[in-house]
């Protein structure tokens, strides 16, 4: 099977998605499949062998800016396009990436969402003919925001498509309105022409189903997966009592309320420390600045350590040090790539009782769930582990062995491969 893959790149910071996604498509290739990664808006920035090596990025983002803002550089000449799709100016872009919230994104992701009917119809036309000369028999997409390419893809290549469904809905209802009600429409119409489509939960495959109105025929539910080399069992819990945050740095996320739950335990757990680890982009700083500010005038300071931007290695070598890792995500994450990161690590996870998270600890039994979701009650649920290091050392056990079993980058390769062969 001639396979393209379609992921969106971060320029400057490593991204989960973008690591996941390269992660298939070498896995893909392992299985015998002529799969390619194609980067989109910006260059991808991995810690890992590129499966998108030689390949051009598309729909640069300085030019997909551009031709939403101003009519004239819809109809630029290509030597111009180049010019700003150029690695330099890339890079200089990719600087800036994280800086603009959802809120400002709302016209220009009704445009992607329009496909030829949008103001980068000139960025489409360039990327199917591009994929008409690869001759693809499958297109995949990775997530719904590109859903709005679709129908020019197939009538250019003949390709079947098919689009990863993956926590779209926080960046759809943030656009406000009236844009998330229209982006919410189209996603549904563009999405119902798409031949397979693969949320990365069933909790997500259903929300997907009532949001956007998704034939529920299309949708094919395959979980995440990561690669597990490198990840090994520990033969002890660490010497540290370490309670551990590995996500972007920013409130959505809910790191103010880890900090909180944080402030809470450290009267009552002298020994214990917080370890934070994750991207931290745009004004994340500034954010970042007043939780550091908020603990030092609590006096704990010297107890939390920061991690910003880890790559793959620094990242597995945080995590083999952790007592209990948390990401107490305020809205309803349709996965959480870090928790099946942690429980590969061996390091139990406790997650508040919503979006994808019960989901995934009933199938791992890696961790705990916790509600109501406020500071207090996530404190209460850290503690019972906080205080058991041994309990915890096992039920992370439980989680590893799991995760190994479930979540690898091989198994998340063939249920892709079974969607697309059946």
């Amino acid at each position: 099977m001639r396979l393209v893959y379609l992921t969106t790149g971060t320029g400057s910071f490593y991204c989960g998605s973008c690591m996941r996604d390269n992660a298939l498509v070498l896995a893909l290739r392992k299985r015998g499949h002529d799969a390619l990664l194609v980067p989109m808006y910006l260059p991808l920035t991995l810690d890992e062998v590129s499966a998108a090596e030689n390949i051009p990025v598309f729909y640069g983002g300085i030019n997909s800016y551009l031709q939403q803002v101003s009519p004239l550089f819809r109809h630029t000449p290509r030597w111009l396009d180049k010019l700003l799709d150029s690695p330099k100016a890339l890079a200089s872009a990719g600087k800036r990436a994280g800086m603009t919230k959802a809120s400002e994104l709302g016209p220009m992701t009704l445009s992607m969402l329009k496909g030829e009917e949008g103001n980068q119809k000139k960025e489409l036309e360039r990327l199917v003919e591009w994929l008409a000369s690869e001759k693809p028999d499958w297109v995949v997409l990775s997530n719904a925001l590109l859903l709005g390419m679709g129908r020019r893809i197939r009538e250019a290549t003949g390709a079947k498509i098919a689009c990863t469904l993956q926590g779209e809905d926080g960046f759809l209802d943030a656009l406000g309105a009236p844009f998330n009600t229209k982006c919410w429409e189209l996603v549904g119409e563009r999405g119902a022409e798409f031949d397979a489509l693969i949320p990365v939960s069933h909790y997500h495959s259903e929300l997907m189903q009532r949001r956007a109105k998704l034939p529920p025929e299309k949708l094919h539910v395959v979980y995440n997966g990561i690669d597990l080399t490198g990840y090994v069992p520990r033969a002890e819990p660490p010497e540290t009592l370490t309670l551990g945050y590995l996500a972007r740095m920013y409130e959505p996320k809910g790191l103010g309320t880890l900090i909180e739950a944080f402030l809470l335990l450290a009267p009552r757990l002298p020994q214990l420390k917080l370890a934070v680890a994750g991207a931290q982009v745009g004004y994340d700083h500034f954010y970042v600045g007043k939780l550091v500010a908020k603990l030092a005038a609590a006096g704990l300071a010297d107890r939390v350590s920061w991690h910003p931007n880890v790559s793959r290695d620094e990242k597995i070598a945080f995590l083999k040090n952790l007592t209990v890792l948390s990401v107490p995500a305020t809205y309803g994450e349709s996965f959480g790539l870090y928790v099946i990161e942690a429980l590969a690590a061996g390091v139990p996870v406790v997650q508040p009782k919503h979006g994808g998270f019960p989901e995934i600890l009933a199938q791992t039994g890696g961790g705990a769930l916790y509600e109501p979701l406020t500071p207090e009650a996530l404190a209460h649920a850290l503690e019972t582990l906080l205080s058991d290091p041994k309990a915890a050392f096992e039920l992370g056990a439980v989680g590893q062995k799991a995760v190994f079993e479930k979540f690898s980058v091989d198994a998340m390769a063939e249920g892709v491969e079974k969607v697309l062969t059946s």
